[in-house]
């Protein structure tokens, strides 16, 4: 008798690795297990798929049918990026946005009072104050502007660094200043882990409340709400130290920030806060609706108990 087939059951994102970076290589699947294959040098290395939150593939990096199937299986977002994570060119969906949650974030974006909260809301958990009243959308977003711009001028003081502004140019990256070069490469990581979360969690990364008119609108709202407690120090740390590979040294700073922080276990539920903010209940889910990307396991006991 043949062996009954177990299915798989995606980890949770708050118990998975944020990134990895994969370049120069063929990704592919071998013997079940995914790999990424130096054809060169015959040199390969596992990854453990499933329990990483996203995979970066810059440019060299090639991948098989097998491997993308694999990483949809397991809920693992691909994401395919430039040299040293600066421009993001595409994404898979790992299970996509579930239509009772989209026409839910849809009317969240579309009623201008509701919006108004939701954007009230994500200020208020950026900044811990909440916003002045009466103030509309737009004049929220000059407000925002100008306290980021002086948390840069603070940084860069803190840290010994000259600041001459956020400035890069994504067509000419070798003329960046260091600081510049390690806040790309760290928003870089955050947006790819706040993406993941998105999708994982049944939404449109392009609808967005503070940003809008881009792909990846929300992205952007979620991860200006944590990237000065996470990314933005980090990348200004390792601005002050002069590494002699900033991008790889911020990438695994970035990692650590992640971990210490605890923003994987924070990321779903911080985007149904913010969300939640407009005051609307969610439609409940339709029959046939897809259930989510990424479960949570039903756990029999406290924290300290494992789950079945």
């Amino acid at each position: 008798m043949s062996e009954s087939f177990v299915p798989l059951k995606p980890i949770p994102l708050k118990d998975r690795v944020s990134m990895v970076f994969v370049g120069r290589g063929q990704l592919d699947v071998r013997d079940g297990a995914f790999v990424v294959v130096d054809e060169i040098n015959g040199e390969r290395m596992h990854i453990p798929v499933g329990s990483v939150v996203c995979l970066l593939l810059e440019p060299g990096a090639r991948i098989s049918h097998a491997a993308v199937k694999l990483a949809a299986t397991v809920g693992t977002l691909l994401i395919w990026v430039g040299e040293g994570g600066v421009r993001l060119y595409s994404a898979g969906q790992p299970g996509g946005a579930r239509s009772d949650k989209l026409l839910y974030q849809a009317r969240l974006a579309l009623e201008e009072d509701l919006r108004l909260k939701v954007v009230r809301r994500m200020y208020a958990l950026r900044f811990q104050e909440e916003p002045p009243s009466r103030r509309s959308v737009d004049q929220l977003r000059g407000i925002e502007g100008a306290r980021v711009r002086k948390t840069y001028q603070q940084l860069a003081r803190q840290y010994g660094i000259e600041w001459k502004g956020r400035r890069y140019d994504p067509e000419q990256w070798d003329r960046s200043d260091p600081v510049n070069q390690c806040l790309s490469a760290a928003t870089s990581c955050l947006y790819g882990v706040c993406e993941a979360a998105i999708l994982a969690a049944g939404y449109a990364p392009a609808i967005g409340f503070l940003h809008t008119g881009k792909p990846r609108s929300f992205v952007y709202d979620i991860a200006d709400i944590v990237k000065f407690e996470t990314v933005v120090p980090v990348a200004f740390q390792i601005a002050a130290k002069g590494a002699a590979q900033p991008e790889r040294a911020v990438r695994i700073a970035c990692r650590e920030s992640f971990r210490k922080t605890k923003l994987l276990q924070r990321m779903i539920p911080l985007i149904e806060e913010v969300l939640a903010a407009g005051g609307i209940e969610p439609p409940p889910p339709a029959p046939e609706a897809q259930p989510p990307a990424i479960p949570e396991a039903q756990s029999i006991g406290d924290v300290g108990h494992r789950s079945q």
